[in-house]
């Protein structure tokens, strides 16, 4: 990935802790599975259990991103 966009990214991800309150949920599980992709690559994680409705859903988002690439 190119310098200054692993520079926009790092920012990125600043701003984000940076938040005042949290996005919306829709929002919130996108941005979530956007990053763990680019800093993590595929799901490498097991699925969590079924009653854990938090950890299911961001499971799911980042699932859908399977074989996106970084950039």
């Amino acid at each position: 990935m190119a310098r200054h966009l692993v520079q926009e990214f790092e920012e990125a991800a600043e701003q984000v802790k940076k938040l005042k309150s949290r996005p919306p949920d829709d929002i919130f599980l996108k941005c979530y599975s956007l990053y763990k992709q680019a800093t993590v690559g595929d799901i490498n994680i097991t699925k969590p259990k079924s009653n854990d409705f938090k950890e299911k859903a961001k499971f799911e988002a980042w699932g859908k991103m399977k074989g996106t690439t970084l950039e």
